[in-house]
């Protein structure tokens, strides 16, 4: 559900908690891509041009800053890509401008919540690969011999179940 929708003749912006949508009208996008197809050296990049803004969905986790001008345009700032520029009223850009920069610091708090849980999870998962192959054995000419152990993880992981052990009496006391 929409937190802000602003509509416009030729786009509408609705503005979502984690992404900004801009949706150009059926009119004004024909318009523009009668114009290119008619250009041959354009119709090869046609659905490229049309692929960066129609329609153009950013999330708020990767917006860099909102800035407004005095006629009313909306600057979005995105790194890495072209800054978008939306054309406004003024006091429609103060809307706009003003409910971003209230949900852009929570869309980037929740996605680098995101992205910690998946590097914690990844962490789980290299660990739990390293003890694997320690606990796997090569036969070399009928003989076993256990692989070397990465230097740290058997310690790392007698901590780890230390620390679980003392946790447990500790919830039993």
């Amino acid at each position: 559900m929409p937190v802000l929708v602003i509509d416009h003749p030729h786009f509408t912006v609705r503005l979502y908690e984690k992404m900004l949508r801009i949706d150009l009208r059926g009119t004004f996008r024909a318009e523009i891509e009668e114009a290119l197809e008619n250009k041959p050296i354009l119709r090869e990049t046609v659905g490229y041009i049309l692929g960066i803004f129609v329609p153009l969905h950013i999330n708020l986790s990767d917006i860099g800053s909102v800035n407004m001008d005095r006629t009313g345009k909306v600057k979005i700032h995105l790194p890495h890509h072209r800054d978008a520029v939306i054309p406004f009223e003024p006091k429609e850009a103060k809307r706009l401008v003003d409910k971003l920069n209230q949900l852009i610091p929570k869309a980037k708090e929740k996605e680098l919540e995101r992205i910690m849980k998946e590097h914690k999870l990844q962490k789980i998962v290299r660990e739990e690969r390293l003890m694997e192959r320690e606990e796997e054995v090569i036969p070399i000419s009928g003989v076993q011999f256990p692989i070397p152990q990465p230097s740290g993880v058997r310690e790392k992981i007698k901590e780890a179940e230390e620390k679980i052990i003392k946790e447990e009496q500790k919830k039993q006391d």
